[in-house]
């Protein structure tokens, strides 16, 4: 007989199994933006479609906009038609779907709206079952987080309904703060009403299949982790690229900027997961403990040698998909003179025992050639050249490429002799890639952090200490920036990979940017 006290145990292991939530009522603020009818509406949709939500959810829009009821599922029904392509299949989502879907006109700031909004979930607690669970998603502009906050605690609505029976969850958008001091205010206006422990800090990128897919690599198969390690690691390269440029955003990224924008939460996060140890269990306090100590290891940049570590750049006029686009300072809501960057390529160290001297190349930029997210950890060169004239001098290091967008999938780029009777070597890739293997589309991040938050799995959000260490790492370097102002701002065309002194600040090292 099998000795069955050594088999896994998933619920001590802390693996996450397919599990159908409780019944909910998920209360959407800004649900007039184009958040709630491109993303979060067709998440749910999905997993409504998948049978992976609870019978009875309930769906409650807040924002300014007047609109009722009827309208308002009308508008989402559109939203899903045309988001998804869907044709006629979307008439189901208003007879079914759209049945729990209300609206109330709220300004964020009007009590009154508060008072009607927990009476009209004291009746879908009635009427649909939804069992006193309240799911609250913040998908507002940051400044409204503290008015909206205030007023559920105020309201009663942030505490569960029934101790030990029902639960209460906020979902925050980010950014998370503009600085170390926000986040920190931030923060503390949001624990002064809500536990840390219902505070759910979402950042998409953490929800993509490849980003999860990352820990699974690391951890489930025993080739890689020996050499996960400064002994073979030569070095590690993050790239985010976005071939859009600030569209109708202008204002907003005045303000932001690429950093505050893309590297001090997204970027920052794949390099944690890179970089972490080995978590205890698959569980949210054990991965983000870890996450956490990878960002407390990362070495400050002092404010006298920030130009040496960073470059940032502007895009100028030029050509991205064969068609001619402004430069940034032309957008919209822009001023003439802006000195915000719309790249930014950084050069980090890891100061303990795995990555010590191992350095870490982040890049991320608007209006490059194309748009992809990808995680590259290139290994050290051979330490003999044993293949004399064969090819063999210019022998290209092996290189693992993990590609979270598009087109999911992992690399390894080896070397390989030609067919032949001569040796004769040349560089080839080793691929795998979701759809091609699995057969099926991934689940949208959305999908998947919409699913864990009414699960209460916040594995994949962020925590509290991790945002403000990562803004402590960030606020040197965007304070220097803006004290220098235009000065070092180097501009690229629009359509090419970036500024030539992002070239030059990796090529010192005696390396390059792998080609994405």
């Amino acid at each position: 007989m099998a000795d069955t006290s050594v088999l896994p145990n998933p619920l001590r292991e802390g693996i996450r199994l397919h599990r159908t939530p409780e019944p909910c009522a998920m209360v959407i603020f800004g649900a007039s933006g184009d958040l709630t009818k491109r993303k979060l509406i067709p998440a749910l949709y999905y997993l409504y479609r998948e049978h992976m939500l609870p019978a009875g959810l309930s769906v409650i829009g807040c924002a300014r906009t007047p609109a009722t009821d009827e309208s308002f599922r009308k508008e989402l029904s559109d939203a899903v038609r045309n988001f998804l392509h869907l044709g006629s299949e979307s008439d189901a989502f208003v007879k079914s779907f759209g049945e729990g879907i209300f609206y109330i006109t709220d300004n964020f700031s009007d009590q009154k709206a508060y008072d009607q909004l927990k009476l009209l979930l004291g009746r879908l607690d009635r009427e649909r079952g939804t069992c006193g669970n309240r799911l609250f998603y913040l998908a507002t502009p940051p400044s409204f987080f503290p008015v909206i906050v205030k007023h559920l605690g105020a309201t009663g609505l942030a505490k569960p309904q029934v101790p030990g029976r029902s639960w209460t969850r906020i979902i925050l958008e980010k950014p998370f703060g503009r600085s170390l001091a926000t986040a920190q205010e931030l923060n503390r206006v949001v624990t002064s009403v809500f536990d840390e422990e219902q505070v759910f800090r979402i950042d998409h990128y953490l929800g993509k299949e490849t980003v999860q897919n990352l820990i699974v690599f690391r951890f489930a198969n025993g080739i890689f982790e020996p050499f996960w390690n400064r002994r073979y690691i030569d070095h590690v390269q993050l790239a985010v690229a976005e071939e859009l440029g600030v569209e109708n955003r202008g204002s907003y990224y005045e303000e932001a900027g690429l950093v505050r924008d893309m590297i001090q939460n997204h970027v920052l996060q794949l390099l944690s997961l890179v970089a972490m140890e080995p978590p205890a269990a698959f569980e949210a306090t054990a991965v983000r403990d870890e996450k956490a100590k990878v960002l407390k290891s990362i070495r400050p940049i002092p404010d006298d040698r920030v130009n040496d570590f960073t470059v940032r750049g502007q895009y100028a006029a030029g050509f991205v998909g064969g068609q001619k686009v402004p430069d940034y300072r032309s957008e919209p809501k822009v001023s003439a003179t802006s000195a915000t960057e719309t790249y930014a390529a950084l050069k980090l160290s890891i100061d303990n025992w795995r990555w010590a001297d191992v350095p870490f190349y982040l890049r991320s930029g608007k209006r490059l050639p194309k748009r992809v997210s990808e995680i590259s950890i290139q290994f050290r060169r051979v330490p003999h050249l044993l293949f004399q004239g064969a090819g063999g001098e210019g022998i290209e290091p092996n290189v693992l490429s993990l590609r979270i967008q598009p087109n999911e999938g992992i690399s390894l780029k080896f070397c390989a002799k030609l067919p032949g009777t001569t040796m004769q070597i040349r560089p080839v890739q080793m691929e795998f890639r979701y759809g091609e293997s699995f057969g099926a589309v991934p689940p949208t991040a959305y999908e998947t952090l919409l699913l864990d938050c009414m699960l209460g799995d916040a594995t994949l959000f962020n925590r509290d200490d991790a945002v403000e260490i990562a803004w402590k790492l960030m606020d040197p370097i965007l304070e220097r920036w803006q004290q220098d102002g235009a000065k070092g701002l180097a501009f690229y065309e629009a359509g090419t990979w970036g500024p030539a002194m992002a070239d030059a600040l990796i090529e010192r090292d005696g390396r390059k940017w792998i080609r994405l």
